[in-house]
């Protein structure tokens, strides 16, 4: 078999020196007020995917509002407000708290879930998605629980290659900051996933673009995330440490110079919809 050589945006059908970026929704199906900031960063900002928390209440009514939009799996295992909590879809054991819903932490899931249970879960969690009919383009994983231990991203790659499914990557520092190989067991996989991924919890989103999107490489795909939220009594109800990050990354989103910077630096913007293409087409 031949190996290939080519580049990710030169197999997605681009110039060598092109730029590509997904801007992605984490965190749809988590409120109503995520809805809806979500679905007007997709039709009229500069947010091009978004990806569902399967078991939150409000994610069916994400699924109805998104048909035909690009959509990932947020695989998740964690519930992480003090107040607002939900539970697996699958009820088993070991994935709950002794308050009966999805542990705050993902400290907590990896010391405590077995990981056939992780396996059953987020597999109930794709093919519930599937079921409600969207046409998932991607997976990625709530809080990184998926991402950062070896048992877990193990079942990652093998649930992306089940269900031919690109995924979201851990940053270039990945494969040194963790204890276990990441790109490579993913290539081996023929995982297609994106070259770069860039994010910073509470550091604004707007300044991070501004930082470093000119600073993307020539020939690369890099993925950003947002968790855009509208602000009101639902949001500050159950966000109560961390409220206004959501908001500003809404505005984020929003923001007339986003776009700008995005056209100023030449930049494409993508869904995981392409990925998902290649990976199939492989």
């Amino acid at each position: 078999m031949a190996i290939e050589t080519r580049s990710l945006v030169e197999r997605l059908g681009h110039a060598p020196d092109a730029r590509l970026v997904i801007l992605n929704c984490d965190d749809l199906g988590s409120s109503h007020s995520a809805n809806l900031a979500a679905l007007e960063a997709v039709e009229q900002g500069a947010a091009t995917s978004a990806t569902l928390m399967v078991p939150c209440p409000w994610a069916l009514e994400a699924a109805q509002l998104f048909a035909g939009k690009d959509v990932g799996v947020h695989l998740t295992l964690t519930a992480e407000y003090p107040t607002y909590r939900w539970r697996s879809l699958t009820g088993a054991a070991s994935l709950h708290d002794d308050e009966g819903f999805l542990p705050r932490t993902a400290q907590e899931v990896w010391a405590k879930a077995s990981i056939e249970d992780v396996a059953a879960e987020c597999r109930a969690q794709i093919d519930q998605a599937l079921s409600w009919g969207v046409d998932v383009t991607h997976l990625d994983s709530h809080m990184g629980v998926n991402q950062m231990e070896a048992r877990c991203y193990a079942l990652y790659l093998e649930l992306a290659a089940e269900y031919r499914l690109p995924l979201r990557m851990a940053g270039k520092a990945a494969d040194g900051a963790l204890a276990f190989p990441v790109r490579a067991p993913a290539d081996a996989a023929g995982i297609v996933y994106p070259d770069d991924f860039l994010f910073r919890w509470k550091s604004p989103t707007t300044e991070l673009l501004q930082r470093h999107v000119p600073q993307t490489a020539a020939g690369s795909v890099t993925e950003f995330l947002i968790h855009p939220v509208l602000d009101g009594p639902e949001l500050r109800g159950y966000d109560l440490t961390e409220a206004q990050v959501r908001v500003d990354d809404h505005a984020c989103a929003m923001d007339p110079g986003v776009a700008a910077l995005f056209e100023a630096e030449n930049i494409e913007l993508i869904s995981f919809r392409p990925l998902r293409d290649l990976q199939r087409a492989q």
